[in-house]
């Protein structure tokens, strides 16, 4: 049992020019996505012009064993093929194009603008917004380095922005909000067996989630998904949600949801797509984020959850929980369980650690790995503090760390909750401008705590991870950009000179494609050429 699995980070960056609420935020954002390919030259250039393969995906497969019809979706449900802006802000699909014509089909409308990195990652225009998906990762920690490297992406994307003669500068934010009713979102991933019920899945995850954002909520001012109620909560996203389970991301969310969309081997993987979590600044906050729904995860795989006091923490009414909790900075907030017991959200959390801190000394005692340990300490600290002085966590955990910026305003200033700049201030918290975003500054002068060093930040921009398949994809970008068509999680598509047709290679083990496993292979083959000729036995 560990916390290490296949794991990957979406953000989607709020967006905006000062002074004009009413500019297009589609045209904004693929302003945006396209000025960070634009400067790039030879073979970064081309590497860049890699467009996405949406062949395999299927974001209408439902884990509960069904397919919801096309014509009954929401156009927003449709990620299996790009998205054109009417003009006014909005997006709508069109049907996925076939391999032979990825190249073509996000040409023809700038608006599409989708950009595959050599990191492994994928930049592109998302509802409206400009979001980073993160390469696939294996540890906490590397998940926090290519979080972070999203981050300054979006930075050097603004500067570019800012750079060019006849584009409007914008400013980006690292939130879940605009504070007048729309939400996006900050998703998870994470890679697990098959072979678990999707109904344990929900069982036991749904008090997770609930009460985890205690640690991973990064706050908001204003109740409501309007924020039009006056006060402070834990969550940004927390008042959006709607439902317990259903297949939905941008309607009646679910605090499960359903898209059973692998980006895998289907027999053997799940990928449980999270969408309930927010976008967080701080670093412990995100380690904790990944890692400990990591351990729960893997109790859950191992059956380890199905008896103890664990078991029992089926909360009555799961959407109101999830409000509540939020809207409780205290945290003495208590919700109902189904057997009639009343807890915290705390002490759900506390049932979790105690159990997957007893799991793992049961498996591996000393032997445990250190990412596992880690993250089994920073859990119990982080938690220690919450119950003992809320504000003690300020270092760790966003939503504390913004309370008490705002408190020392409220204080001074003699502010209520309701007032305009405490709002502009929340909005400010997360600005990826380190001379202007409140959290950056506070960084900058060691108030917070951080995890990974700055050089390795700016490496993961870069260069991809090693140890997951993303190491494949972005090497091929870097090594063979020209001929590289299309890639995806589970592919990447080579147009070679000789070949009657495009050349895919599948990926569908994130295991392999590691530098381990084909990094002699790659540093053989000069040519994209002598790669495809190599895999295929030509």
């Amino acid at each position: 049992m560990s916390v290490r699995r296949v794991t990957g980070l979406e953000t989607e960056y709020g967006i905006s020019v000062p002074g004009q609420p009413g500019a297009n935020p589609v045209l904004l954002s693929a302003q945006v996505v396209n000025a960070y390919a634009a400067p790039a030259a030879g073979s970064m250039a081309a590497a860049l012009r890699a467009r996405w393969d949406y062949e395999d995906e299927a974001p209408l497969r439902d884990a509960r064993g069904f397919e919801l019809q096309r014509t009954a979706a929401h156009p927003s449900q449709l990620t299996d093929a790009p998205v054109r802006g009417d003009g006014r802000g909005r997006g709508a699909r069109r049907a996925a194009p076939s391999a032979p014509d990825v190249v073509s089909a996000e040409a023809e409308d700038p608006t599409t603008a989708n950009v595959i990195l050599t990191n492994g990652a994928r930049f592109y225009v998302d509802h409206a917004h400009p979001e980073y998906s993160s390469p696939e990762v294996l540890t906490p920690r590397d998940a926090v380095r290519y979080d972070r490297a999203g981050e300054r992406i979006l930075l050097e994307a603004l500067r570019r922005v800012e750079a060019t003669p006849g584009l409007t500068p914008v400013t980006v934010y690292k939130n879940n909000t605009d504070g007048k009713g729309a939400s996006y979102g900050t998703h998870e991933n994470y890679l697990m067996n098959r072979s678990t019920p999707f109904a344990d899945v929900v069982r036991h995850l749904t008090p997770f989630f609930v009460s985890r954002q205690v640690f991973t909520g990064a706050g908001r001012v204003g109740l409501g998904q309007d924020s039009s109620g006056s006060g402070y909560q834990i969550s940004q996203r927390a008042d959006f949600f709607e439902v317990e389970v259903g297949l939905e991301t941008t309607m009646k969310r679910p605090i499960i949801n359903t898209r059973d969309e692998p980006h895998a081997t289907a027999e053997k993987y799940r990928r449980l797509h999270v969408i309930v979590g927010d976008a967080t600044m701080c670093e412990v906050a995100t380690l904790l984020k990944v890692g400990t729904t990591s351990l729960v995860l893997a109790l859950l795989e191992d059956g380890a959850l199905e008896s103890g006091p664990a078991a029992q923490l089926q909360l009555a009414e799961p959407v109101r929980a999830l409000h509540e909790v939020s809207h409780d900075p205290t945290l003495r907030q208590l919700v109902r369980l189904r057997d009639g017991r009343r807890m915290s959200a705390l002490q759900l959390q506390r049932a979790y650690l105690e159990a997957c801190a007893a799991h793992v000394e049961q498996r591996w005692g000393a032997d445990a790995d250190a990412d596992t340990v880690e993250v089994l300490a920073r859990w119990d600290a982080v938690l220690t503090k919450l119950e003992t002085d809320v504000l003690s966590a300020a270092r760790e955990v966003d939503w504390v760390a913004k309370l008490r910026l705002l408190e020392a305003y409220r204080s001074r200033d003699g502010l209520d909750w309701d007032a305009a700049r405490l709002k502009a201030v929340d909005l400010q918290w997360s600005d990826v401008r380190p001379e202007k975003g409140l959290y950056l500054k506070l960084a900058a002068s060691g108030r917070v705590e951080r995890l990974v060093a700055e050089e390795a930040v700016q490496h993961a921009v870069t260069r991809p991870p090693e140890d997951t398949r993303a190491y494949f994809r972005g090497e091929c970008l870097a090594r063979y950009g020209p001929r590289v068509a299309a890639a995806s999680w589970d592919s990447v598509i080579f147009d070679v000179p000789g070949r009657g047709a495009l050349q895919r290679v599948p990926t569908l083990e994130p295991l392999r494609g590691t530098r381990e496993h084909v990094g002699a292979l790659l540093d053989r083959c000069a040519t994209a050429e002598e790669l495809v000729d190599a895999l295929t036995g030509a």
